[in-house]
Formats: structure tokens, C-alpha cells, sequence
């Protein structure tokens, strides 16, 4: 004989009354295809959260197996796009038609992508780090986009503190006033000339966008490629000899306290038709103990803060 099987979701008595902001499932692990103006498909595996809202005051809860099966149908059945995603969270509203009218999915993954040397033109694999935010309120869609960009930082008061010990160090060298061109190069050339370098650092750059709720695709790695152009330092993959040292040549002549950093990210985005962004920089000092860190964002009313 066949039972139903009770639903205290629907049935039981909620402890105490009122409405909740969200509810749902956090770390997910979820494979699915992701896709991206400029490459193929790729697989990556990724932690989500899902959540709706509870409106419905005196509702005991949200059913949550329908959102984990709405995800489930997203990784295994389709590539996850910005219609993919609005899919979903509509799976999610009408399937709490009763108790929600917001809808929300998180994912963070590492991007796999296909980076070229410098010079050498060996390439190799980079994972950029991605949280991709999807919503709906009311009716109303929104994309948010926020990634992870790894780069180097040369102090430029270290250079120039650098640069005025090997001054030094140059004019107890070379008293006289007529100089050997040929002594001063195998000078410059030793350690001896090269008494001091700059420090400089492993740097991140988070950025995170708000996107077009109309777009049809996402571009993340425009925005990637967009942040390493503007900051020149983008650590690197395969490298020869040649990309170490036109490495060491950009380092040098961009030289960069953390607000340079955050003023040419944000001059990059400014430029773009982002509805907000926000930006923190963060130099992982190589001198002191602490980091060094600077935050922006576009100001817009009932935007992102700082």
C-alpha cells in the first residue's frame, strides 16, 4: 500500500513567525561547462549557493531539494550562459511561487586559461580565480562578476632608494673625470655595480563588476586581459630567459605604490559601461610584515560601498 509521505515544509506549524532575506544551500560542489566570449567551453567544478527568499511569515520553510535539482539540471544538462542562469533562478521562483520573489545562485571556480610568454612565445596554463553572482528581484535580473588577477608590484620608493646607492656607489668608483666607457660597463654589469634592487611583491587585484541584465554572454576574459594590459606585470606562466628579463624590464619601468594600482584599474573601468564596480588592490609586502591595500568604487546611488 502506497503512503504519502508527509512535507513539513508545507504542513507543520512554523516555531515563530517572520519573513527571511535567504534561505538555501551553501558549498555546492557542482560541475558543470562554463561559457565565455572568446573560448571554448570549459569544465570546471565549482562551490555554490543558492538561495531564495521567504516571505510567506508563518511558512515552516523552503524546499530545498527543488533548488539543488534546478543546479543539478544546470551542470549536467546545459553550459552555464547568462540565459542558463536566468533559467534557473526562474526554476527556483516558481517553484516557491508561494513563499519567494528573489532568487540567487553563487558560484566561485578557478578559470583555466591558456597564457602566452612574454617573448619566448611558450605557453602555459594560469587559474584565475571567479564568483559569479546571478540574481532575481521581482522580476528583475542581474549579473554580478567579480575576478581575481595576480600581478607584481615594484616600490617605487624602494627604486629609488636603489637608484641613489648606486649612484653612490658609481662616484667612489670612478673619481676621475675622464671615464673608460668600456670600465664603466663591465661596472655596471658586475654586483658590485648593482649594489641595491627594488623590493617587490606578489600583488591581486579583486574586481568585481556589475553587469547589463540584458547581455547574452559573459566576457571574463576581456575583463582579464583588460586588467593585465592597464597594470603591464601579470605574473607569468612559461618562461625562458627572454620573458624573465622583459619581465624584469616592465617591473622597472612601472613601478607602482598600491593607489597607482587602484587608480588604473578604476581609470580602466570608468572607461567601461559597467552599472557599478568595485576594486581593492592588495600588495603582499616583501619589506613589511603587513600588507598594503586601497579600495575603490564607481559611487553610484544604492551601489557597492567601499
Amino acid at each position: 500500500m502506497q503512503t504519502t509521505m508527509p512535507d513539513i515544509a508545507d504542513t507543520a506549524p512554523a516555531l515563530q513567525t517572520g519573513k527571511l532575506d535567504w534561505v538555501g544551500m551553501g558549498e555546492i560542489e557542482l560541475p558543470f561547462i562554463f561559457e565565455s566570449h572568446n573560448i571554448a567551453p570549459v569544465n570546471v567544478i565549482a562551490k555554490a549557493r543558492a538561495f531564495v527568499n521567504l516571505y510567506k511569515e508563518d511558512a515552516k520553510g523552503i524546499h530545498m531539494s527543488r533548488l539543488f535539482l534546478a543546479l543539478d539540471t544546470l551542470s549536467t544538462e546545459q553550459h552555464v550562459n547568462p540565459q542558463t542562469l536566468a533559467q534557473a533562478l526562474d526554476a527556483f521562483i516558481t517553484s516557491h511561487d508561494d513563499l519567494s520573489d528573489r532568487a540567487q545562485i553563487e558560484f566561485k571556480f578557478e578559470l583555466p586559461l591558456r597564457r602566452k610568454s612574454l617573448l619566448s612565445g611558450k605557453v602555459g596554463w594560469k587559474n584565475y580565480p571567479i564568483h559569479l553572482i546571478a540574481k532575481i528581484n521581482q522580476g528583475t535580473l542581474s549579473f554580478e562578476l567579480m575576478v581575481d588577477v595576480t600581478y607584481s608590484s615594484t616600490c617605487p620608493c624602494s627604486a629609488a632608494l636603489a637608484r641613489q646607492l648606486i649612484q653612490n656607489a658609481f662616484a667612489e668608483k670612478f673619481t676621475d673625470s675622464q671615464l673608460d666607457k668600456q670600465a664603466v660597463h663591465e661596472w655596471l654589469g658586475s654586483t658590485e655595480g648593482i649594489v641595491a634592487t627594488p623590493h617587490s611583491q606578489r600583488s591581486i587585484a579583486n574586481v568585481k563588476v556589475k553587469l547589463d541584465n540584458s547581455i547574452e554572454s559573459f566576457d571574463v576574459v576581456g575583463l582579464i586581459d583588460a586588467i593585465e594590459s592597464e597594470l603591464k606585470t601579470p605574473v607569468q606562466a612559461a618562461v625562458k630567459r627572454e620573458d624573465e628579463q622583459e619581465f624584469a624590464r616592465l617591473n622597472g619601468q612601472n613601478l607602482m605604490f598600491c593607489e597607482d594600482a587602484a587608480r588604473k584599474i578604476k581609470a580602466l573601468l570608468e572607461a567601461q559601461s559597467y552599472a557599478d564596480y568595485w576594486l581593492q588592490i592588495n600588495h603582499y609586502e616583501s619589506l613589511h610584515a603587513h600588507d598594503a591595500v586601497a579600495i575603490a568604487v564607481k559611487g553610484v546611488a544604492n551601489g557597492y560601498t567601499a
